[in-house]
């Protein structure tokens, strides 16, 4: 079952992204603390999440916030998307990026955006399988406080 996120969740939320950093390789890179998701989350509204659910239990999530475009406007920014590995064959996955995709096509968003890792090829083909453009031409830049 796929559902917004609510106050709670971001006890779930934290320890899927603290998977998706050991996933990525980069345990160690997670500063953010339940607390702050809680309050980006739910009382800032700095962004936006829903979670997937299995056996009672959350297995995946998205997190996204909106972003601009000086040329197109209005859009998302898919910050983060996981599910748990043995949970992969379940359709969650298709599920999640699916809700975020009508998210943004419903509040009017013009476009959606997201970074893959170069050797990621699981998650290269599925976005391949959703049509999605991925750009090799654009260098991320990024400074770090």
């Amino acid at each position: 079952m796929i559902r917004r996120a609510v106050p709670g969740d971001e006890h779930a939320i934290h320890r899927l992204i603290q998977a998706l950093a050991e996933y990525e390789k980069a345990p160690n890179e997670v500063t953010n603390s339940v607390a702050d998701l809680g309050k980006h989350l739910f009382e800032e509204q700095v962004c936006h999440a829903i979670v997937a659910e299995q056996d009672e239990q959350v297995v995946g999530f998205a997190l996204w916030y909106v972003s601009y475009s000086t040329w197109k406007g209005k859009c998302l920014y898919l910050e983060d998307f996981f599910v748990l590995p043995e949970y992969r064959q379940a359709g969650l996955g298709s599920q999640l990026f699916d809700w975020v995709v009508e998210e943004a096509r419903s509040t009017g968003a013009k476009r959606m955006d997201w970074q893959v890792l170069e050797w990621n090829e699981l998650a290269l083909r599925f976005y391949r399988n959703k049509d999605a453009l991925l750009d090799p031409e654009w260098i991320n830049g990024r400074l770090v406080f």
